[in-house]
């Protein structure tokens, strides 16, 4: 799925059965950077964001509260997809 037809999926509230794969490369795509891997939790930075994003994967799928909390991020923030390759 391309990150802006996964975007919009999201903001539509649709949170279940994300896949984490495609949920770590949205955060990508909004230009988060992963630091550091501890254990399940997967934190990353970006550069105009004061705080962290912890995500996790259960089962392949991400977390529907951390789904929203990448999302009040990028409401904050403001924050835009980087153009896709």
């Amino acid at each position: 799925m391309n990150h802006k037809r996964l975007f919009a999926r999201l903001s539509q509230g649709h949170l279940q059965n994300v896949s984490f794969r495609e949920l770590v490369a949205l955060a990508e795509a909004l230009g988060f950077h992963l630091v550091r891997i501890s254990g399940s939790h997967h934190v990353f930075s970006h550069p105009e964001v004061r705080e962290l994003l912890n995500l996790q994967e259960v089962r392949g799928k991400g977390k529907p509260y951390q789904i929203r909390q990448l999302l009040r991020l990028v409401e904050r923030y403001n924050l835009h997809l980087e153009a896709e390759p």
